[in-house]
């Protein structure tokens, strides 16, 4: 039995280590930690309820947009109000544009660098101006650093990387088409980030979200300006992210078998007007699909550095750290439905989607299983993961112009609201990698008590109260190390989750 210390995890948003046990070649049982602490649920006792849409945004820079919808949300019940159309639209086309960034920056920046040769840079002959640039300065960052003390640091994030070179694409050509789509895929980020900003103000941490909606009345020139963005970023979806993402299935079939996880949570996302959602809420655990029902929301803290009272259901949940606590080894508490770990993120969506028979979800499966040649339970793994983000941008980016279609140009995207002395409120919903809920409960029309359940705590939960591992901990077990002192092979995995450590977990310093 050898023990594997991944510490940290890079290319993922925060710190996260992962403590391997590989015996026979093989993960044997893994413990993943979440190593800091979050004190958002502290700063905002006391402050006016709507404090919270915008306190809560700056829990993380890359998914402000769903914190500051859920938390609306959150306000909204508490204040017993709901959004007109126009706010309902303009949410979804702000939040529309935040996946879309997300998504294309896990596969591009974070994720592909686990499988592209990025050191095939360095073998480029051809004309191509931005990849010439990049040789040139990874060169020159290689030579200048060459023998220092922040050698490691040369050409990042580009460099260093795990060293192996049957751990990459040989193809030098399908290297270079790999390195060439990261650099658009910055452009095209940019021009997402401009689509958020036009409803949202600003990005990240949008100002124009408010109780009730949004502080913003579209404009024509708003909807024309989104409508041609929106077309440039389809075809970089259709034409680059999903056929890299088919590459890369193709050269890494057997992740389409590592990183299992088989049981799924989703509250949906996405209003419509009938009131349902474009990714449909649902529950998919033991091949059997069921209707959700929060009630049934716990949160397990015997393995956490927390001293509150565990099993409390999200509204009544408290945030006591106590970071010296025995037995404790992460700091992301292990949120359970019905008892249950589930994961939670685009392949649960997907699943969800697909076993309820949404019809846009599963012609697009249908279509990728076909184009595979590939079984539905090859979903339930790492590259299903990769796979469902890229179909989700595509089923997007065809529901935008249906919004834009639907927006009454000039008119107010919100409802008038009043704080009442005493209420409280849940908000759920979908962020890019998953199910995100927050609870909000007023005393004297103030905050008394606010708590948020993020995807990377359900992902990334430690053993429960019963002993059970969490869904990435579970996913990991089976997996090949190759290498233990380079196991790229369950970095890929966790990647594969698309971890959130500053939204699971927080720093507040003694006088911060």
């Amino acid at each position: 039995m050898k023990k594997v210390l991944i510490d940290p995890i890079t290319r993922i948003e925060g710190h996260l280590s992962v403590e391997l046990e590989v015996e026979g070649g093989k993960v044997a049982a893994a413990h993943v930690r979440g190593d800091m602490f979050r004190g958002f649920e502290m700063i905002l006792r006391g402050r006016n309820p709507a404090d919270a849409i915008q306190i809560t945004q700056r829990i993380c820079g890359v998914c402000p947009i769903s914190h500051g919808i859920v938390s609306t949300r959150a306000v909204d019940s508490a204040l017993g109000i709901t959004t007109n159309s126009n706010g309902r639209l303009l949410r979804n086309l702000a939040l529309c544009a935040n996946y879309l960034q997300s998504h294309i920056l896990h596969f591009y920046h974070l994720a592909a660098p686990d499988y592209v040769d990025i050191t095939a840079v360095l073998k480029y002959s051809g004309n191509d101006e931005k990849i010439n640039y990049v040789k040139q300065w990874v060169q020159s960052e290689l030579e200048a650093k060459k023998g220092r003390k922040d050698a490691i640091t040369a050409a990042a994030p580009f460099l260093p990387r795990y060293e192996g070179k049957e751990f990459y694409i040989q193809d030098l050509d399908l290297n270079i088409a790999a390195i060439t789509h990261y650099l658009k895929a910055l452009e095209i980020r940019m021009k997402t980030h401009k689509m958020v900003a036009m409803f949202g103000g600003r990005v990240p941490h949008a100002i124009s979200f408010v109780p009730g909606g949004l502080a913003q009345v579209p404009s024509t020139e708003q909807v024309k300006e989104y409508r041609a963005l929106i077309s440039e970023i389809e075809d970089f979806v259709k034409n680059a992210y999903i056929p890299d993402v088919l590459a890369v299935a193709n050269a890494y079939s057997d992740y389409f078998s590592y990183g299992k996880f088989t049981d799924f949570l989703t509250y949906g996302e996405f209003d419509e007007q009938d009131g349902s959602f474009l990714f449909p809420q649902g529950i998919y655990a033991g091949e059997t699909g069921e209707s959700f029902d929060a009630s049934l929301i716990a949160e397990h803290v015997k393995h956490s550095r927390y001293k509150s009272s565990t099993g409390l259901h999200p509204s009544k949940g408290a945030t006591d750290p106590q970071p010296e606590k025995e037995g404790a080894y992460s700091w992301m508490k292990s949120p359970r439905y019905g008892g249950k770990p589930l994961e939670v993120g685009p392949l649960a969506r997907m699943v969800v989607g697909y076993t309820s028979g949404n019809p846009v979800i599963k012609n697009e499966i249908d279509s990728l299983l076909q184009s595979t040649g590939l079984g539905v339970d090859a979903l339930f793994s790492s590259l299903g993961r990769h796979a469902s983000r890229a179909l989700e941008c595509k089923i997007l980016c065809t529901k935008a112009y249906q919004w834009l279609d639907e927006i009454q140009i000039g008119a107010m995207a919100r409802s008038t609201y009043e704080i009442p002395q005493e209420s409280e409120g849940m908000g759920l919903g979908e962020a890019p990698r998953g199910a995100l809920g927050h609870w909000i409960a007023i005393k004297n029309g103030t905050i008394d008590n606010y708590q948020c359940v993020v995807p990377t705590t359900w992902n990334g939960a430690p053993r429960d109260d019963n002993g059970i591992a969490g869904p990435m901990e579970q996913s990991l077990i089976g997996t090949p190390v190759a290498d233990p002192d380079n196991p790229i092979e369950p970095a890929r995995i966790v990647r594969s989750f698309d971890p959130c450590i500053a939204c699971a977990v927080h720093v507040i310093g003694n006088s911060k």
